[in-house]
């Protein structure tokens, strides 16, 4: 039987990013946002790069992150007393494998794009990854708060098996117990659309369980998607113009997170130029001081022009 880990550890570096639409850490931006700092990550390890999306695996600052070549990531990130990110230490990166716990034979198959953390009774057990060309869903034990061993398979709906190209799982995210979803995962297609030109999105479960819709605007793509402990929804949202990248953020409350609906809600954030880049990956956590924190990863798509960012906000809403 195939061992349960073959991670490697490697060492990431981090250069504090200190400013946000020219506001210090500390400082309102956008619409219920407080700029909380950032950090620029590179890396000496070939395998680092094309970060797609993060979550947290622990209450301590342990996250899981996707690549876009089949590898997982994990580390732990370190802040300092005023609660702003610093560095991520005990960084291992390990491949992905399939449900016979081998690692992903093409390049077709290794190209997860969103990842979530699965609590039961509060304890975090598992991630769940959305994969795009060879779209599929597939959960991960997690083994000391890092995700390991073989996939095991998760159901979706055959219209989003079948898309067979980057424009299928780009987003998928899960409802926390305060959620009126409480439970259902909710993913969503980059690039596919329903008669009204929305993307298409479905949201599992049996009570809760259908088909839905996030409208479309400009320009801009969802590309990630994550719950708040409270069950209202962020969607991150990109768009790509001749002088670069743009990003937005919209809250969607709880109550409007519903099969047979069309989300939109509130802009949050838009913010481009230098003070971005491909931003790709969100998920939000409760910091130690109680605050709701939002964080947005870049993925760099391993060129040597785009960058891997990581952000943090404070959501005050």
């Amino acid at each position: 039987m195939p061992s349960l880990s073959h991670a490697e550890k490697f060492t990431i570096n981090a250069n504090q990013i200190k400013w946000f639409q020219g506001q210090a850490i500390g400082k309102p931006v956008g619409t219920d946002l407080i700029w909380r700092g950032g950090l620029h990550l590179t890396s000496e390890n070939r395998n680092f790069g094309g970060l797609s999306d993060l979550t947290f695996t622990s209450t301590n600052g342990e996250l899981a992150i996707v690549t876009d070549k089949g590898h997982m990531i994990t580390g732990q990130l370190q802040y300092d007393d005023a609660g702003t990110p610093t560095s991520i230490i005990s960084a291992d990166i390990d491949d992905l494998r399939n449900s016979k716990g081998t690692i992903l034979p093409s390049i077709f198959s290794r190209d997860p794009e969103s990842i979530d953390t699965i609590f039961r009774d509060g304890v975090p057990v598992a991630v769940r990854v959305g994969f795009e060309h060879l779209t599929r869903v597939a959960d991960f034990t997690l083994v000391n708060n890092r995700p390991q061993g073989a996939a095991r398979e998760y159901t979706i709906p055959m219209w989003l098996t079948k898309q067979r190209n980057n424009g299928s799982i780009e987003s998928l995210c899960i409802a926390p117990p305060a959620s009126p979803v409480a439970g259902s995962t909710l993913m969503i297609a980059e690039d596919v659309r329903d008669q009204e030109g929305n993307n298409r999105a479905w949201l599992s479960g049996k009570r809760d369980g259908g088909d839905l819709g996030i409208k479309a605007h400009g320009g801009f793509r969802p590309t990630s998607c994550a719950f708040t402990q409270t069950g209202d929804l962020l969607i991150l949202y990109r768009d790509v113009g001749i002088f670069g990248f743009s990003m937005q953020l919209r809250f969607v409350p709880a109550n409007d997170v519903k099969a047979n609906s069309v989300l939109f809600g509130q802009k949050l954030l838009e913010a481009s130029g230098g003070d971005v880049d491909n931003m790709e990956g969100i998920t939000t956590h409760i910091g130690s001081n109680g605050e709701t924190i939002v964080s947005i990863l870049s993925d760099d798509n391993f060129r040597g022009w785009e960058r891997t960012l990581l952000l943090q906000f404070a959501l005050v809403k």
